[in-house]
């Protein structure tokens, strides 16, 4: 264990900004750092611990750091604490029209904006509930910025009126860009700007979770349990260990998706547009064509970005598709629904093709994206259809969902805030057309 002391010099003592910047690198090293001041610790991990510590100019931090790499983590973590992080070039306050919130949103955002001087955020957030439509655009009247999710809509028809508005700047709190129009934000002088990466983990995690749920029927378990019903029939799975697995896309998240099935006993076979050569170095995966993928992996799990028109990746999984994989594949998407052609899944689940089918997005979800709707009839609609098949799990668009994630997308978000307002490019954040 590497210990460090040192004295806050900031006059603003450690507030959000390097509270938010340190705590996004420990939760990117593999050493586990502790932070104590006046008697209160923190992990630091974990941004809103770090802020509670109150660490004013002048108090004393210990910082205890353990791990493989104990003395790169600690110079790193020493140049941020020793580090007083200032505006190079102080603006205004910005003002965010935040729309879609939710309780968890207002968690991370509002601790990280609140601070207001040289070497803070400098924004200014309001809160509203309703999702960015063309309808409730008017609501960002006099703002500089808003800041949408997924499921918001940014056609041209909303960006004419965002412009009208006098909005600058979109903030996007998701690596997901398909639902801005960046062709009409390039002919208004809207910059855009999204969270390129938070957490893959979170995303890899969830699909594995949800897969072993449909493949060991623990959805149905639960339920038979919790009515005093121990009868094992309707609950078998298969073992994962010495399957094929087929990651299709193996980007960042298609990488930790492939290392867990590794660590399951797995042999791994990928498909992407562009390989990556360092995974098959290493002896990771197996590079093969998609056709040869879909005929010969008996898990496929879907991470590829969703890209329109020919060559690209809408409906990758449609009839065709489905017919050349194997009787009994197990099909997971945590990526973008329409990657999967939803009538084509319907059909083949009928038919019997599947022995496990898990979706964290789906075609047909928009309208219950984080709605609770559980007083309301869903007949005749996708969800509703796929809710019937007894080996299929859904969840509610809910991969990226984790502590790290969401403090990994209020950090940088926050930052593409600052870029803009303070005139720095926004670098890989920027989206254009």
């Amino acid at each position: 264990m590497k210990e460090f002391r040192c004295v806050v010099e900031s006059p603003l003592g450690i507030h959000a900004r390097p509270a938010a910047l340190l705590a996004q690198l420990c939760v990117n090293i593999r050493s586990t750092v502790r932070i104590v001041c006046n008697g209160k610790e923190a992990n630091g991990n974990n941004v809103l611990e770090i802020l509670s510590l109150a660490a004013k100019k002048g108090d004393v931090l210990d910082i205890f750091v353990e791990g493989p790499n104990e003395e790169e983590d600690l110079e790193k973590i020493r140049v941020i604490i020793s580090h007083d992080v200032v505006a190079e070039n102080a603006q205004k306050i910005l003002k965010i029209a935040f729309f879609g919130t939710k309780d968890y949103d207002r968690i991370f955002f509002s601790e990280l904006a609140k601070d207001k001087g040289p070497g803070a955020y400098n924004c200014d957030i309001t809160y509203l509930e309703s999702r960015l439509t063309e309808e409730t655009a008017s609501l960002a009247n006099d703002y500089d910025a808003v800041c949408i999710f997924v499921n918001d809509e940014a056609p041209r028809k909303v960006i004419e009126k965002l412009h009208k508005c006098g909005v600058r700047l979109i903030l996007l709190r998701c690596a997901g860009f398909n639902n801005v129009d960046l062709q009409a934000c390039k002919e208004y002088g809207i910059k855009v700007a999204r969270v390129p990466a938070y957490s893959p983990y979170a995303v890899a995690e969830h699909a594995m979770a949800i897969i072993q749920e449909a493949n060991r029927r623990l959805h149905k378990a639960d339920r038979k349990v919790r009515e005093n019903n121990f009868a094992l029939s309707g609950l078998l799975g298969v073992d994962l260990h010495n399957k094929i697995c087929g990651v299709m896309g193996t980007g960042k998240i298609g990488e930790c998706f492939a290392r867990i099935a590794k660590g399951y006993g797995m042999s791994v076979i990928g498909w992407d547009a562009y390989p990556n050569q360092r995974l098959v170095d290493e002896g990771l995966l197996t590079y093969v064509t998609k056709d040869e993928l879909l005929e010969k992996a008996d898990l496929i799990s879907l991470h590829a970005p969703l890209i329109m028109g020919d060559g690209g990746t809408y409906h990758l999984i449609d009839k065709e598709a489905i017919a050349k994989m194997k009787d009994s594949v197990m099909l997971v998407n945590t990526a973008r629904g329409p990657l999967i052609d939803a009538e084509a899944l319907i059909d083949a689940l009928k038919k019997g093709k599947f022995h496990a089918v898990a979706l964290d997005v789906y075609e047909g979800e928009d309208e219950n994206v984080y709605t609770d709707r559980s007083d309301e009839a869903l007949a005749h609609s996708i969800t509703a259809r796929l809710q019937m098949f007894p080996q299929l799990v859904l969840t509610s668009h809910q991969a990226f969902f984790t502590r790290e994630a969401m403090q990994a997308i209020a950090v940088t978000t926050m930052e593409n805030a600052r870029n803009y307002n303070e005139g720095h490019d926004l670098g890989a954040a920027e989206c254009k057309a």
